[in-house]
């Protein structure tokens, strides 16, 4: 009996203890799956906070591009761009589930999108910046412009004024024109009635002398009256001819009024044929103009205005008539002088 109750007090009752240790198995168990689920709901609260910033992002990002004015070509960059968040959002949403041992790498995918985004809002910045400078260009080239419009306001006008000068100017000159054509045509009838007196004078003074005729409005003086041969000093008989024309035109000119401006035009002539080797004068065009001359102070040692008076030699390039025999070449060889205007 005794030994019965011996055995009974050494037996172990071990079912409370692992009731416990089951309890706190199940406990361990529970509060890894509390902290599980908290993590899940803590990782998708983060997940959609970034989804939320992103789509902040992308308003802000919309509305700076259409305050800003974009070009197209930078709206369809930026809006690529926006796609591509997009997709990187996409599939940062399907893969959020499966996402809580990569946290580090969406953070590293978040810093890479927040640099980016600084870096677009920098370069809208710059794009501002050169905006505003374009604008301040155009208004100077507005400035530009209205100040040239009003130089060419200013020059129209001036050039009106000169047009309206240039028009009166026109009129007035017109009209002096006129009064000087009125006036030469009078002093030309005038010098004409004079001119009809030189010419009764001085043929009247001459006589009827061969080597002297009147052709046109001149008289002519073959060379061989006033001139030896080849040469330009005055014989005797030229220096009696031209000393009673000198008389003459002394007489003639008392009577042309002051205003009337005249001039006596001695010309000198001479045939085609070459002069001899070693001839004082180079060629008939010297020879004629030396004629011409030698008449000219003839005419101003007698008292005539050397003012009034002109000399020129064409040597045989203005001939009197054509052709190569004596008789011509006699007729090419002269001194002609008339009365005309300057």
């Amino acid at each position: 009996m005794f030994t019965g109750i011996r055995r009974s007090s050494r037996t172990v009752n071990v079912w409370p203890g692992y009731v416990d240790a089951l309890s706190a198995l199940l406990m361990v168990v529970i509060f890894v799956l509390l902290i599980f689920t908290l993590a899940q709901f803590l990782l998708r609260q983060v997940v959609s906070d970034q989804e939320f910033a992103l789509d902040l992002l992308s308003n802000r990002l919309a509305e700076v591009s259409e305050a800003l004015g974009l070009s197209e070509e930078r709206a369809e960059a930026l809006n690529a761009q926006v796609a591509l968040f997009s997709e990187q959002l996409a599939e940062v949403t399907d893969e959020r589930d499966s996402l809580a041992a990569a946290r580090d790498q969406d953070q590293l995918r978040l810093l890479a999108l927040d640099a980016l985004v600084a870096s677009q809002q920098e370069a809208l910045a710059q794009e501002q910046e050169l905006t505003a400078e374009q604008r301040d260009q155009v208004a100077l080239l507005n400035l530009q412009i209205a100040a040239l419009r009003t130089q060419l306001q200013e020059v129209a006008g001036a050039l009106a004024a000169a047009e309206r000068d240039k028009a009166e100017q026109a009129e007035e000159i017109t009209d002096l024109g006129e009064r000087l054509n009125l006036a030469l045509a009078r002093q030309v009838n005038e010098l004409e009635r004079y001119r009809s007196e030189f010419f009764g004078r001085v043929k009247e003074a001459l006589g009827e002398t061969p080597d002297v005729r009147i052709t046109g409005d001149r008289f002519v003086f073959q060379s061989e009256l006033l001139f030896p041969s080849g040469e330009a000093a005055l014989n005797p008989a030229g220096r009696a001819q031209l000393e009673q024309l000198a008389e003459t035109l002394l007489e003639v000119a008392k009577l042309i009024p002051d205003e009337i401006d005249w001039v006596l035009r001695i010309d000198g002539h001479t045939d085609p044929q070459p002069l001899r080797e070693g001839h004082r004068y180079a060629s008939n065009w010297e020879l004629s103009t030396a004629r011409a001359l030698s008449v000219v102070e003839f005419l101003a040692s007698r008292g005539l205005p050397p003012e009034r008076m002109v000399a020129a030699g064409f040597g045989e390039h203005r001939p009197a008539v054509v052709g190569d025999d004596a008789t011509a070449y006699r007729r090419n060889r002269r001194i002609e002088i008339k009365l005309t205007s300057p």
